[in-house]
C-alpha cells in the first residue's frame, strides 16, 4: 500500500452533511485536499451524492465508504474538485479558533441570562 496523495488534517469539528436522504450532524473526524471521514448518526450508503456545511465552506462530493458503529458510523467522503492548499489552511484556523469562539458566546449567554436580556 503506497502513502496517501493528501496529507490528512484530523480534526473534530462539527459540522453539517446533506445527501438525497436527508441533512444531519456530523464531525469532522480527518479532512484532506480530497476528502474527509465524516462520523454520524445514520450513515449514508457508498455512491450517494453530498456536501458538508462547515462554516462558509460548502464542500462537494460521493460517499466513497461506510463504517457502520454502534450508535452511527464514519462516511468517508470524496471531493469533486480537490481543495486548494489554502482552504486547507484556513480550514485548520477554523479549527483551532472553534473551542474559543464556542467558549466566547456561552459565557456571553450566561451574561445575558444573569443580567434578564434575551
Amino acid at each position: 500500500m503506497g502513502r496517501r496523495a493528501s496529507a490528512r488534517l484530523r480534526l473534530a469539528l462539527p459540522a453539517r452533511f446533506t445527501a438525497i436522504s436527508g441533512t444531519q450532524n456530523c464531525i469532522i473526524v480527518d479532512l484532506s485536499r480530497t476528502g474527509a471521514r465524516l462520523a454520524v448518526v445514520r450513515p449514508v450508503a457508498a455512491g450517494q451524492q453530498g456536501y458538508v456545511e462547515l462554516g462558509r465552506f460548502e464542500l462537494f462530493g460521493s460517499i466513497v465508504r461506510l463504517e457502520q458503529r454502534s450508535g452511527g458510523g464514519l462516511n468517508a467522503i470524496s471531493f469533486d474538485e480537490p481543495l486548494a492548499k489554502a482552504q486547507v489552511l484556513e480550514i485548520r484556523r477554523y479549527a483551532e479558533h472553534f473551542a474559543e469562539r464556542e467558549s466566547a458566546a456561552l459565557r456571553e449567554q450566561a451574561r445575558r441570562w444573569v443580567s434578564g436580556q434575551p
